[in-house]
């Protein structure tokens, strides 16, 4: 078989290393498959962090089914890893499997675990990366930033008419997106809660639409943090939900000096964290050292930006958007005076856009989703 021929059963282990995202956080969510005379005979993906990797998981899978690994090739998303962690080297259990050829996506970017095709090579294995590899990289892309960076994974996510609208004149958006696209937005959420991740608007934002930013249901997980970035506080006995309802889990990022206030403190007072934060090099909010104070002080994986409009577009310009999620709703006001999915540049030449790629396409209820990543790596 040629490379071409496996990637149809790469892009099957890459839906099922989907089925583990969020749990296997801090680890890189994989899926593996055996295929044997052109068709996959078992399955296998990485369920949360401490568990059986994919490669061990699929081999399990494949005992259960009757069917030797030794006549069939492995296809995994990631480079198998060959060191001792909380779990015992795939390249071990590939050849102690018998099998002879395997299929990698991507290699591993961790330089602990990295080496595994080597490894195998070396064993007498047939070895062929490189397949699907942009996707394999999309799949892991939080964990490369986790890697690299030392830093949360930042997720954008808007909601827009087809004019590119997020909101009527008079600042009405409930509701744009239709109810599908908000439950995957709950979705969204409890995800990152459940890896103790953070929401992030804008003071506008916060102060127009008192959001609760939670995760809202029944079996409800682990609430994300609520985080705030603006230039004035409230007061502890204003009337917003994230005060009212959830101070513990809500932080505020603002300057230095509002950070020493007599209100800063009232606050710290009902659990509210509030965090200095100072100016960036060009005059904004310092986004690196924002990022830096979520993943060192906070221990926060993920940040789901959530609005506004001012706050996307300055993420974007500072190139620190590793996911947009584009919620397009097939409606048009057809107002210039509405509220725009970002304004405020001023570019002279098409060159000056700021550019990404789409990653992914589709509907969801009456709604068009656009998944969009960064055309270059991200940025610390």
């Amino acid at each position: 078989m040629s490379e071409m021929d496996y990637v149809p059963f790469m892009r099957e282990a890459i839906a099922l290393a989907e089925q583990g995202r969020w749990h296997t956080c801090p680890n890189p969510a994989v899926g593996a498959v055996l295929v044997r005379d052109n068709k996959v005979v078992a399955r296998g993906w990485h369920h949360a962090a401490g568990q059986d990797h994919a490669e061990v998981d699929c081999i399990k899978d494949a005992a259960a089914r009757g069917v030797n690994p030794a006549e069939c090739t492995l296809v995994v998303t990631l480079e198998p890893c060959c060191h001792h962690g909380k779990t015992p080297p795939c390249t071990d259990a590939v050849r102690a499997a018998g099998i002879k050829r395997v299929v990698v996506g991507l290699a591993d970017p961790n330089p602990q675990a990295c080496g595994g095709a080597c490894q195998l090579r070396a064993s007498g294995l047939e070895v062929i990366e490189g397949v699907c590899e942009q996707e394999c990289q999309d799949l892991v892309a939080d964990f490369l930033v986790w890697q690299k960076h030392k830093r949360p994974y930042v997720l954008l996510k808007m909601a827009a008419t087809l004019d590119g609208r997020i909101a009527t004149r008079k600042g009405q958006s409930k509701w744009i997106s239709c109810e599908e696209s908000r439950n995957e937005v709950q979705e969204l959420r409890a995800g990152i809660g459940l890896c103790g991740g953070a929401v992030l608007v804008g003071g506008g934002t916060f102060r127009a639409d008192n959001p609760q930013l939670t995760v809202r249901g029944e079996n409800q997980p682990p609430q994300p943090l609520a985080c705030v970035l603006t230039s004035r506080l409230p007061q502890p006995d204003a009337d917003f939900h994230l005060l009212k309802d959830r101070p513990e889990q809500t932080v505020f990022m603002v300057s230095p000096a509002a950070a020493a206030s007599t209100t800063a403190k009232a606050l710290r007072d009902i659990g509210v964290r509030v965090l200095a934060l100072g100016p960036g090099m060009h005059g904004g909010p310092d986004f690196p050292g924002l990022l830096h104070t979520m993943w060192e002080e906070l221990n926060c994986p993920y940040l789901l930006c959530e609005g506004g409009g001012h706050l996307a577009l300055s993420l974007l310009e500072a190139g620190l958007v590793d996911d947009f999620r584009l919620h397009l709703a097939p409606m048009i006001l057809g107002d210039e005076d509405a509220l725009p999915l970002f304004s405020g540049r001023a570019p002279l030449s098409l060159e000056d856009a700021l550019r990404m790629r789409v990653s992914n396409t589709h509907l969801c209820g009456t709604d068009i989703h656009i998944h969009l990543r960064p055309l270059e790596a991200a940025k610390a």
